[in-house]
C-alpha cells in the first residue's frame, strides 16, 4: 500500500485536494425528489456554493467564520437536523420572525404573503398516481417564487404563530403538500446548513425516459 501511494502521490494528492473543495468550497446536489417542484425536478444536478454562508473544517460541520448571512429565498441545502440526511429546501425565515401558516397562506412578521395563480399541472404520487396540482406565484416582500399546491392531499397546511429561535431557520419545500420540512422536522440550526443553491448545472429525466433536459442546464435559481 505504501508502495502503491508513493507511485501515486500525485494522484492521492489531488484527490485529498478534491475532497477539501466539495467539503468546503463547493460542491453538487442531485435532486432526487419532488420536494421542490415546480422549481427543481428530480433529476436536476444543481450547484451549491458552501461559502455562501459560513467557512467550516473541511469533512466536518464546525465553522470556523461566519462569511454572511443567509436571506429569506435563499434556496439552501442542508442536514436534516432529525436524521442527518442531506435535505434541499426554501429558507422562508430568519433568526427572531414570527411564523404562520393559515390554509396555505405564509405569514411573516403579521404579513400575508401575496399569491397570483400561475398555471395548473398532473403530480405522480406513488400511493395516489396523477393527482391534480395548482402553480401559485408567492410573494414576500421584494421576492417571489413559484410554488406548489395539491389540493387533494393531506398535509399540513395551517400551523404557529411561532418564533423562529437564535441561530436557527425555518425551511419549507416549494412543494408545500409534499414535503418533509420544518413543518415535520424542526427549525434547522445554523452549523447544519451547508450552502446556497445557486444554479441547475445539468438535467436529466429520470422518472421518465432519462433524456438530458438541456434547457434546464446552468439554469439560475429563483
Amino acid at each position: 500500500m505504501r508502495k502503491w501511494i508513493r507511485e501515486n502521490k500525485g494522484f492521492v494528492a489531488f484527490l485529498c485536494l478534491f475532497g477539501v473543495f466539495r467539503t468546503a468550497v463547493a460542491d453538487w446536489n442531485p435532486i432526487p425528489s419532488a420536494s421542490m417542484h415546480p422549481n427543481l425536478l428530480e433529476g436536476d444536478v444543481v450547484f451549491v456554493n458552501r461559502l455562501a454562508f459560513d467557512l467550516k473544517l473541511p469533512l466536518t460541520d464546525v465553522v470556523l467564520a461566519h462569511l454572511a448571512e443567509p436571506k429569506r429565498g435563499d434556496v439552501v441545502t442542508f442536514s436534516s437536523p432529525a436524521d442527518g440526511s442531506r435535505l434541499i429546501k426554501r429558507l422562508v425565515a430568519v433568526p427572531g420572525d414570527t411564523v404562520e401558516m393559515r390554509n396555505e397562506m405564509l405569514i411573516i412578521n403579521g404579513k400575508p404573503a401575496k399569491y397570483d395563480p400561475v398555471g395548473t399541472a398532473f403530480e405522480t404520487l406513488s400511493h395516489a398516481g396523477p393527482t391534480p396540482a395548482v402553480h401559485l406565484s408567492e410573494r414576500i416582500g421584494e421576492h417571489a417564487r413559484e410554488i406548489q399546491v395539491l389540493p387533494q392531499v393531506n398535509a399540513m397546511r395551517s400551523f404557529g404563530p411561532v418564533v423562529v429561535p437564535a441561530d436557527q431557520f425555518m425551511m419549507l419545500g416549494d412543494n408545500r403538500d409534499n414535503s418533509a420540512d420544518s413543518r415535520y422536522i424542526g427549525f434547522v440550526p445554523r452549523h447544519l446548513l451547508i450552502g446556497r443553491a445557486e444554479r441547475v448545472l445539468v438535467s436529466a429525466d429520470i422518472t421518465g425516459n432519462w433524456m438530458p433536459r438541456p434547457e434546464r442546464f446552468g439554469m439560475k435559481l429563483q
